[in-house]
């Protein structure tokens, strides 16, 4: 049968929504084991609402947007602090790049238009973006989502515009533990595919085998047998930066779901190629 993990067994690093992520892998007959590679995201309302005010009471040249859910999250906190109008209209004042069809999606259901969006929802992408429109700015706001982006921000400074950043949620790391056993699993191929749904997973994970001296051990196991997925371009870049060039993702439906049925497509293409005599 199509699109199925029939004796496949799935290692889930991301802590959101892995409940759903099993129950997807259990109908398609797969077996699924929770290894979180990332840890609780908190929101740090004093910083992110002070980072909001400055933001508003002193509008950028541009504003740099990364994530939709970021975005949202932004929104709430202003419509909290009695700011939603002043920030709103802010944004229409401002020169928006946006990142990925979710940001824009955000930005549309707001009447907001990027001028600058990225070709492929990476944040390559956006730089070739900016770069195409020719960007000079005195000053840019860079909303992040928990996670650095230092390219980005090096292509900026670059660019001689003064950057202030702002985070509404950070990543914590998950506990040594936990980044141990996903590790084992990987190198003794006790599962047939780790599945990624965000870059911080991707680095806390190759950082653990770094620091254990076993990251060309682990970027070999993701070569074969072990099959690296992601859910999208992102986090297959991410996984790309740190070596592993075997990577299974969806090209277009960046959800957990086409990335589960991309994986199972795969294998089934693997197991028509070399069928078992």
């Amino acid at each position: 049968m199509a699109n199925r993990l029939t004796g496949r067994t799935v290692a889930l690093t991301g802590p959101r929504k892995a409940g759903d992520m099993v129950k997807i892998v259990e109908k398609m007959g797969g077996t699924a084991l929770i290894r979180p590679a990332q840890g609780t995201v908190f929101l740090d309302d004093s910083k992110v609402r002070s980072d909001l005010a400055d933001w508003i009471a002193k509008p950028p040249a541009w504003t740099i947007l990364t994530t939709g859910m970021g975005l949202d999250a932004l929104f709430g906190i202003a419509a909290e602090m009695g700011m939603e109008a002043e920030y709103l209209e802010m944004l229409r004042n401002s020169s928006i790049a946006a990142r990925g069809y979710k940001t824009v999606n955000a930005l549309r259901k707001r009447g907001l238009t990027p001028l600058v969006r990225d070709d492929d929802g990476s944040t390559s992408g956006l730089i070739r973006g900016l770069e195409e429109f020719g960007f000079q700015a005195k000053d840019t706001v860079l909303q992040l989502h928990g996670d650095p982006a230092p390219r980005l921000e090096a292509w900026l400074l670059e660019q001689g515009t003064e950057v202030r950043k702002v985070l509404p949620y950070q990543h914590i790391p998950p506990e040594p533990e936990q980044l141990e056993q996903l590790l084992r699993d990987i190198l003794e191929h006790r599962i047939d595919a780790a599945a990624f749904t965000s870059a911080p997973q991707v680095r806390n994970l190759a950082e653990h085998a770094r620091s254990q001296g076993k990251l060309d051990e682990l970027v070999r196991a993701f070569q074969g047998p072990v099959v690296a997925s992601a859910v999208g371009k992102i986090t297959a870049q991410a996984l790309l930066e740190e070596g592993i060039t075997r990577v299974v993702y969806p090209s277009e439906d960046e959800r957990m779901g086409s990335m589960l049925v991309e994986l199972a497509r795969y294998f089934q293409t693997a197991d028509n190629e070399n069928p078992i005599k």
